[in-house]
């Protein structure tokens, strides 16, 4: 019988850890990144309002992946609270209509 040598399960690393400061520059760019977290989130968490994360990230960035992020920030309606909330009505209405369409 073989025996097996005893080995540690190797430790998972996320590709980009959540900073654990969140009043750092490092976190906002962290939650600037993450698409599931709002501008709104940023300023309750940090006090910096979305322009001024905007300065944050344009100063601490390449500027490719300034351009990358702020395409991206563009793009995703869910960055935005407002935005989002704008985008879930229409989603709604739609799919709303499409029942009322389908009943008939």
């Amino acid at each position: 019988m073989v025996t097996r040598k005893s080995f540690k399960r190797p430790i998972t690393k996320t590709s980009n850890p959540q900073p654990q400061n969140k009043k750092s520059k490092d976190w906002i760019i962290w939650a600037a990144w993450a698409d599931r977290i709002t501008f709104e989130d940023i300023k309750r968490e940090t006090g910096k309002s979305e322009g001024e994360v905007i300065k944050i990230m344009r100063s601490s960035l390449k500027s490719s992946s300034f351009k990358l992020w702020r395409r991206r920030v563009h793009t995703k309606s869910i960055k935005n609270l407002k935005k989002f909330k704008e985008n879930r009505i229409q989603i709604r209405d739609k799919s709303y209509k499409k029942t009322l369409e389908n009943d008939s």
